[in-house]
């Protein structure tokens, strides 16, 4: 992530994120595990909703430019969130430095991108309710 603090204040406050740990690790260890070359400068922070745990990571030696990712393409393409009202929080993407892809909303799922371009998939919560329901776990 290009700036840790808007991309913080995206998960935090537009998606109900917690912060469960932020972590400075040595650039030592970092540099061999991750496979880039020092001086990293890296933050590492914790994020959780639902049970997951979101790592969002900040390199103060800069980072590469995003690029799209296509759906069929092996590897994460995207990460799927419910919320209570998709609308709602689409208008208010733009205010924390995302963007909505409107050509991608049929109503009952968008897909939104966050600040630094990572791809997320936008559901109902009503439609996760229902799926819990009938037993789909």
């Amino acid at each position: 992530m290009t700036d840790l603090a808007r991309s913080r204040r995206f998960y935090e406050e537009l998606l109900d994120f917690e912060v469960e740990r932020e972590l400075h690790p040595p650039d030592d260890l970092s540099s061999t595990l991750l496979r880039l070359p020092k001086p990293l400068g890296m933050t590492a922070l914790y994020l959780r909703r639902d049970g997951l745990v979101l790592e969002l990571l900040h390199f103060a030696s800069g980072t590469k430019p995003a690029r799209e990712r296509v759906m069929n393409e092996p590897g994460l393409t995207h990460l799927s969130l419910s919320v209570d009202d998709i609308d709602d929080v689409c208008a208010r993407v733009s205010e924390y430095g995302g963007t909505v892809v409107a050509s991608s909303h049929i109503g009952a799922a968008v897909f939104v991108r966050d600040p630094d371009g990572q791809l997320l998939e936008l559901l109902p919560m009503t439609y996760r309710r229902h799926l819990d329901s009938q037993g789909f776990h």
